[in-house]
Formats: C-alpha cells, structure tokens, sequence
C-alpha cells in the first residue's frame, strides 16, 4: 500500500508514475538481498550519483540573489542598450564568489571576490562578469591556466603553497597592482554586501548615431566599504565557513535588500590611441580625473533563490552574452574570456545550458540555428534547420563594418600590447600604496604580506618577493623584507630592522 504521510497525493518516479515507498526497498523477505527490477530505488541512486555537476574552476564558492537594475540617469547618448535608456528596469541575478577556494572553503580567506552580474534584458541577456577590484593579475588570457593552477593545490600533496602563489605573482610583475589591492582591505570585505564590484575590463558603448565609446563599470556599495581584520577572518573562518552566503541570504529574508549605484567611465573612441595608459590593459585602471564617474542607476538584490542549485549552481554567466549597443573591446583577456566562460559552462553544465530557466533570456521569440545536442527540449520543429533556406525561415546576412568593431592592421604576431606612454607594472600599484592607502592601511598592509611571505620555503622565490614588492614602493618593500626576517628571528645583515620598520 502506498503511503501519502498526509500529502494530497504520493511522491512520484522521475517520469510521474507514483512511487511505491521513499523509505523501503524491494528485497526477498525483510532480510533478504535487494532487487534490481526496484527501479525507484535504482533511479534513486543513480539520480543521486549524479547529482552534482562539477564545480567551476576558479570562482567555485559562491552564492547570489535575484532583483531589478534600473536606469534612473541619461546616458543615451552614450550607448542605445535597452536596459540603459532613461527609466528602463530589468530583472537580474547577481553571484558573488572567491577566486581560488574549492566548494567547502571558508568564504573569509583572503581573496578577489567575484561579483558577476546577468540582466534579463528585452534585447537578451547581459552578463558582465567582474570582482570587488578595478584591475586583475594578468592582461594575456594564455597566462589565466597558469596563474589559476598557482593558486589551486600542489599536486603531489593536495596543499595550497604559498612558494607556488609568490612564484608566479614575482615571475608575472604586472599582477603588482591586483596583490596590492588583494593584501590590502579589499582582500577581505566584511560581507558581499559591504563591498564595490567592477567590471574591470574595457567595454564599448555605441549610441543610437553609431558612435563609439570605451567604457569601465563601477557597482559602489550603498551599505559603505567594510571589511574584516586578519584576526576577525580567520576566527570566522573556524567558526562560520558560510559567513558571508549566511549574511546575504539573511540581510534579503530579513527585507534589508543590498543595492549598488552603477556608475561608468567613458572615453572617447580616439582618446584610446594616445591615452598615457594602455585602456584596454586589465592590470591598469584610468585615472578618475581624466574620465570622471558618470551615474548610470541602481542595482537591488531583493529575492533570495528558491533552490540553490538550480538558480546558482546552474546560472552561467559569460562576457560572450552582449546587446545591441555593447560591445567587446581589444582586452586580451576579455577576448579571451570571451570564449572561454561559455565554453567552461558548456562543459560543465552540459550543451544547452542557455536553456535552463536560470539562464534563459526573456526574449519573447528566438529563432536561432543551434541544433540538438544533450538535453535539448527547447527547439524548432520541423522547420528548415540550415541557413538559406527556401522555406521562409528568415536568417541573418549583415556585411560590412561592424557596429561594435574597431580597426586593426600589422601582421600576425606573438606580444605583448605596444607600451603607452606611462605604463609599466609597478607604477599604479605604487601610487595605490603611497597615494590611497593612510599610515594605518599601510601599516596593516605591510603586516599581513609578511604574514603571507612567512610560509615560502624556498630562499629564492623570498628573494623575488622582496624585490618585487621593492619594485612597488622601496621604503614598503624595506618594511616588508624587515617584517619577514623580524618575524623569522634572522634580521638581515646590513639592514637596520628597527628602523625600516619605524619608516626610517
């Protein structure tokens, strides 16, 4: 006899029949051994066998929250997106993240937070994938493998290592400007809530005349900046591994919805040829007063997820996903996120992902010549499956320049972007320590890349920290090196510790 346990009706298999029992399998006598004819209990553990698909690569701990953007200023004369005319309001999900941790890492470990972004927009979705930091590690997308893997675990004893993170960070000096800011404050927010996010990378806007702009987001935090010292991370860390998922899933149940003004930076197509900074270079941010903030709208998180896995384990956000009136730039790693965002979704949910409701755009009709695949119920029909055809399904065939294209012309080769006139890899991330940070933040700053150094092993990858950081700014470079030895009880020949750390 099929129990209900007070339900209306009984639970049911995966393909609607009712379930004989969820508690009892089907065996030969009480004792005897189970049957595998049992196909509720086979399709039970099978189901559950499969029940996790793979966590992302970097960015795999994370949650998020559902909720609306609106545009409440006008920038039509910079781009023609729908979602940015004046008054326009868009469903979105948002996912907040850390970079390196696993599923089970603490969310407090120092790290980039991810702070991605998908709206539901009239014209598709728009993802804008970012972190709680104006710049990144790397500008070439062929060094991303590599500086993930630094960051991940050693592969003879599964720990993370502080000698293979310095390494690739000294070996790589354009990632000066992120560690800056990721051993400063931002490489511990208090919570999700409490911090800035950006787009990072450089974007392009084209108005509605077809002319064409450089833009950088910047989310700002309408709870105000606050983070967590060393000792509140790592206490929280033992104590609340899900601190800053708890705290939003909370803040939102408890009708505090989080929000963020949305602000941009534009330049002018042209001024990207001689800017003094290569714009289009991810290590690098453009100085507030030569493209001061434009306000764009407001962002509120306002509708907690009804299922974790569905709605964030499964929302699969990609920089491919553009509309009409925003366009890529020639970011190396943009372009190369480009792809490889989609493609890591694809491998990791499965072919038709987009197809998901999470995922799905609210585009009343798409006609598109995708075709199959696993999992596939959304589809065409009988209708012609290839482009021409004779049989009135319309297709696309734009030619010419294109709306969201730049020019380019040289030949075919391996290199880094041509310098402009100020760059270099050290610079930014020097006046960020002398100009931004107060003695405080600098005292704290020095404290915890110590802190971080006291764990290599290796004398030579100490070395090139040390220089590294010198590189930065000489006199924090000295107090780092004096830290170090201080805290190693081997202060350094020929270097007065006592007053390097004073600042002396």
């Amino acid at each position: 006899m099929t129990e209900t346990n007070g339900a209306a009706a009984p639970s049911t298999t995966q393909f609607g029949a009712p379930a004989v029992s969820d508690r009892n399998s089907l065996s030969i006598g009480s004792n005897g051994p189970l049957l595998l004819h049992d196909v509720h209990l086979v399709e039970t553990l099978a189901s559950f066998n499969r029940e996790r698909v793979p966590e992302r690569n970097p960015h795999a701990k994370g949650a998020g929250a559902f909720g609306t953007f609106e545009t409440t200023e006008d920038v039509s004369r910079f781009t023609k997106a729908a979602m940015f005319q004046p008054g326009a309001k868009v469903d979105m999900l948002a996912r907040f993240s850390t970079v390196a941790g696993e599923q089970g890492s603490p969310d407090t470990w120092r790290d980039v937070r991810g702070f991605s972004l998908k709206f539901y927009t009239p014209e598709g979705n728009y993802d804008l994938v970012g972190n709680n930091t104006p710049v990144f590690f790397v500008r070439d997308p062929m060094k991303f493998p590599h500086f993930i893997r630094s960051q991940k675990r050693l592969p003879s004893s599964g720990l993370r290592s502080a000698d293979m993170q310095w390494d690739f960070w000294t070996q790589n000096p354009e990632s000066a400007h992120q560690v800056t800011y990721l051993m400063g404050e931002r490489g511990l927010p208090k919570t999700w809530r409490h911090m800035n996010g950006y787009g990072s990378h450089t974007y392009m806007w084209i108005n509605a005349a077809g002319e064409k702009f450089w833009v950088k987001y910047h989310f700002h935090t309408n709870q105000g900046m606050e983070f967590l010292s060393n000792e509140e991370a790592e206490q929280l860390a033992g104590s609340d591994a899900e601190y800053h998922r708890r705290d939003l899933f909370d803040a939102i149940a408890r009708g505090e919805n989080p929000s963020w003004e949305l602000s941009v930076q534009v330049m002018p197509y042209e001024d990207a040829k001689t800017y003094r900074y290569n714009p289009f270079d991810l290590t690098k941010v453009w100085s507030h007063r030569d493209y001061p903030l434009i306000k764009v709208g407001t962002m509120t998180l306002n509708r907690n997820p009804e299922n974790f896995f569905a709605q964030i384990e499964q929302a699969a956000f990609a920089p491919s996903n553009t509309v009409p009136g925003i366009g890529v730039s020639p970011d190396k790693m943009l372009l190369g996120r480009v792809f490889a965002y989609a493609d890591a979704q694809r491998a990791r949910i499965g072919t038709n992902y987009q197809q998901l409701p999470v995922n799905k755009p609210i585009v009343a009709s798409s006609n598109n010549y995708t075709f199959d695949g696993n999992m596939t119920f959304e589809h065409s029909g009988g209708a012609p499956v290839y482009a021409p055809n004779s049989f009135g399904r319309p297709w696309s065939d734009e030619t010419g320049p294109v709306s969201d294209g730049w020019e380019a012309d040289g030949e075919l080769v391996r290199s880094a972007y041509a310098l402009h006139a100020e760059d270099d890899d050290f610079g930014q991330a020097g006046t960020l320590v002398r100009e931004v940070f107060d003695d405080a933040q600098r005292e704290q700053f020095v404290e915890t890349v110590a802190g971080a150094l006291m764990g290599i092993e290796h004398d030579v990858v100490l070395q090139n920290a040390f220089q590294y950081w010198k590189n930065v700014d000489k006199v924090i470079g000295d107090r780092i090196q004096a830290a170090v030895h201080a805290g190693k009880g081997d202060p350094q020949v020929g270097l007065d510790t006592e007053a390097v750390m004073a600042g002396v």
